[in-house]
């Protein structure tokens, strides 16, 4: 008897059961039927994606049997890889999505957005709950709970999110109405990423034995003051060369590539640029093998957390306070009043990064690695 309602059969070929062990449905052991659907949308950004994976151990733990299916943007496919609590992806960019969610009826919606896209998203697909963010008949996004009301308006006034002091996994747990203490962020290496960084290192010939002081060096284009200021870095790079032994690994992507290219001529051996065109994967990896990470906040913080590296972060326009710390994270922020402003521009000075010196940054890093 075909058991079709099976979480592993894909409906136009075997199983991966059948082809590897030559079983069929009638005498299998690793039949799992579809009792429970959830649908997942969160589109935007790959680092909210990446974090918003931690209402994933919790959603099991509630919903056991429960089959999740994940909408996202393509670019953030690959934080999925490795990661099974999440059952399929699906990409909003591919012609074949929509005939899917117009097709299936889910259990459960949770869309943790209130973008317009993402809210229409969610008052489209059948669902028998629906949680979160939805679209109302006036094309106005709403929240669809009552636990769903904070961060709607957090969202809609800056004075109030800047207010806050709850993290964004306490809220986002509330909103799906989980209660858990299990909600780490999800990413997981494989063994060939983890070869790919070691042979980064052979290439290098980099002495283990010694620090490795990783710096995300920019935040992407959106917000110009999650980043920190070159000088801080080129001074913060010379005092580590001048006072330590340690090795500094420059990470970014293409936004980062002049000044991680600039700040690499700063030492030929010692200071590392781990290069701005590697794939997520590969940077996820080369990542992994830092002791210590200086960043803003980032994608590259939200992957260190997981990854449960030591952090320096640095915050300017965005909270601190919302971000979840797992006892891995220093927070460093200025002084000035005018913190947690999610302006994209900013013309004070000194502003909220300039005022940020770099000896304050490498005590930091001397103590967190004693």
């Amino acid at each position: 008897m075909l058991k079709f309602d099976c979480k592993h059969f894909p409906g136009d070929r075997p199983c991966s059961f059948h082809k590897t062990l030559g079983i069929k449905c009638d005498d299998c052991n690793y039949y799992d039927p579809v009792a429970y659907k959830i649908l997942i949308i969160k589109l935007d950004a790959i680092g909210d994606v990446l974090r918003t994976t931690s209402i994933l151990p919790g959603l099991k733990e509630k919903y056991p049997d429960s089959h999740i299916s994940w909408l996202t943007r393509s670019n953030a496919e690959e934080l999925f890889y490795n990661n099974d609590l999440v059952d399929r992806v699906i990409q909003l960019e591919s012609s074949e999505t929509i005939y899917f969610l117009m097709s299936e009826v889910f259990d459960l919606v949770l869309n943790l957005d209130p973008s317009p896209t993402s809210a229409a998203i969610c008052t489209s697909v059948s669902g028998k709950t629906k949680l979160g963010f939805g679209l109302n008949e006036k094309g106005k996004v709403y929240p669809l709970n009552e636990e769903a009301k904070e961060w709607f308006i957090m969202g809609a006034f800056d004075d109030v999110k800047k207010q806050n002091t709850r993290t964004y996994q306490e809220i986002m747990l509330d909103i799906i109405r989980v209660k858990t203490d299990k909600f780490p962020i999800i990413l997981k290496l494989n063994q060939s990423e983890i070869k790919f960084a070691e042979k980064f290192i052979e290439s290098r010939k980099i002495d283990r034995s010694k620090k490795i002081i990783g710096m995300n060096t920019g935040a992407g284009p959106r917000w110009k003051f999650k980043s920190w200021t070159y000088e801080g870095f080129e001074n913060l790079i010379l005092k580590i060369l001048r006072e330590t032994d340690y090795y500094v690994f420059l990470y970014g992507g293409s936004f980062e590539k002049e000044r991680n290219e600039s700040l690499g001529k700063l030492h030929s051996t010692r200071v590392i640029n781990t290069g701005s065109n590697n794939t997520l994967r590969q940077f996820f990896a080369l990542l992994n093998l830092c002791d210590i990470l200086l960043t803003g906040d980032t994608l590259a913080m939200h992957s260190a957390t997981a990854l449960g590296k030591k952090i320096i972060a640095l915050f300017g326009p965005t909270s601190a306070n919302e971000i979840e710390s797992y006892g891995l994270i220093k927070k460093i922020t200025s002084d000035l009043d005018c913190l947690v402003c999610y302006k994209m521009d900013c013309d004070f000075d000194p502003n909220c990064m300039n005022s940020i010196h770099h000896e304050q940054i490498f005590n930091e890093i001397i103590n967190l690695l004693k």
